[in-house]
């Protein structure tokens, strides 16, 4: 069911083709933020954060996941409510929004029991009135479950829930799973699809479009035209897990990006995974290599089966504690940014954002050293129009929004 491909030109090139083409720079400030503390401790730690209207008010609330509990923001005001605390297996560590029952509100797909307590997955329904805790109702459970997200790689209309845990937990590797939402998500069984179960050191994933890494759409009426991808970030580097063309139930791993080389798993490979755009069209994947890693890396995918590798970019390679990234349009010029953050001092701990330039080097620019950073997530916050970036601490244990003040003046 899942076999090993290599694309051509890594075969022939080889990862010694992959060096640098660029040193970043440091200069001016591209956009002001303001930095707004929403909690100073909801937690020991702040695991994951997420952006979602939980009151169905029409505005963009924040949601951080601690240890024990889940807690939300209330735009505009950012009061703080706590949806559950001390129900799930510790520690909560992994969070998906989404209208699960299908009733026109936000539910929540939540992993709990890290690092190792059962890995269980579970949903979370609105309580009576918005004081109320939530509902929680049983999904499954995988040993390690270390992140989810939202994805059509089954190729129905609706998506799925897909889970990676971070370590092995079959023979074979990491099991990287796709829920279905079952017609009764609160009493049927949710059903998963193994997508791939050969990697290990799963650190992170991205459901994404085929397009978004360069690769050709597929025709209309073609069984996979609307099926989504899945990008993972491991020990072996960026992989996609693709549906086989001749049948979309089947799947197949491609391995894209070699990622770190080093003796120990810890220093091999990627640990996070995001896909951008340039202004002129360019699709890129943004990394951080290796786990836990000191790189943040760009590649401009080209044409697969090319001969030549992707055009490699290391943004930074003074990062301690790599752990979050995004990217997005922060600043409205048409391209989008790497948004880095970390959660070691290096002397300090922090956020970086880097900005494509039209010389093509990038431009870092510290956005802040509030938060040693764990997770973030990228939108629009206070309905202004400019994207907002919401971080959640583990060292500072804290929940800081930085507010896009617009364009830095010259």
């Amino acid at each position: 069911m899942k076999t090993r491909f290599t694309f051509l030109f890594f075969l022939a090139l080889g990862h010694c083709l992959l060096c640098p083409l660029a040193v970043s720079t440091v200069g001016a400030q591209s956009v002001r933020f303001q930095p707004q503390q929403l909690d100073a401790s909801p937690g020991r730690v702040v695991y994951a954060v997420a952006a979602a209207d939980i009151d169905n008010d029409g505005r963009t609330d924040a949601v951080a996941v601690t240890e024990d509990s889940v807690v939300w923001y209330q735009a505009p005001r950012w009061r703080k409510r706590v949806l559950l605390s001390g129900v799930t297996a510790r520690d909560n560590v992994c969070i998906a929004p989404y209208d699960i029952d299908r009733n026109g509100r936000i539910d929540l797909a939540l992993g709990a029991g890290w690092p190792k307590n059962g890995g269980t997955i579970q949903w979370l329904s609105p309580g009576d009135s918005i004081d109320a805790p939530w509902n929680v109702h049983e999904i499954s459970a995988e040993p390690w479950t270390h992140r989810m997200r939202w994805g059509k790689v089954l190729g129905s209309d609706e998506p799925q829930l897909v889970v990676s845990p971070l370590n092995a937990s079959i023979r074979e590797g990491v099991r990287l799973l796709a829920f279905s939402i079952p017609p009764n998500p609160h009493n049927d069984r949710w059903r998963p699809t193994v997508l791939d179960a050969s990697l290990d050191r799963l650190h992170n994933h991205l459901c994404v479009e085929r397009t978004a890494i360069g690769f050709a759409p597929i025709p209309p009426g073609d069984a996979t035209a609307n099926q989504e991808i899945t990008l993972t970030a491991s020990a072996a580097g960026i992989s996609a897990i693709l549906p086989d063309s001749k049948d979309p139930g089947r799947f197949r791993r491609v391995d894209l990006l070699p990622g770190a080389e080093g003796e120990e798993p810890n220093a091999r490979g990627a640990g996070e995974v995001r896909t951008g755009m340039l202004k002129s069209g360019q699709p890129f994947i943004a990394t951080i290599e290796p786990m836990h890693g000191t790189h943040a890396v760009v590649y401009k995918m080209g044409e697969f089966f090319a001969a030549e590798a992707p055009e490699r970019t290391v943004l930074t390679d003074d990062l301690r504690g790599g752990h979050a990234l995004a990217c997005a349009d922060i600043d409205g010029d048409g391209s989008d940014e790497v948004i880095v953050g970390y959660r070691e001092p290096n002397p300090r701990v922090g956020i970086l954002l880097f900005d494509h330039q039209p010389d093509g080097t990038w431009r870092e620019q510290r956005i802040g050293s509030e938060v040693a950073c764990e997770d973030l997530v990228v939108a629009d916050f206070n309905a202004d129009g400019r994207l907002d970036i919401l971080s959640g601490g583990r060292a500072t244990h804290n929940v800081v929004l930085y507010v896009n003040q617009g364009p830095a003046t010259p």
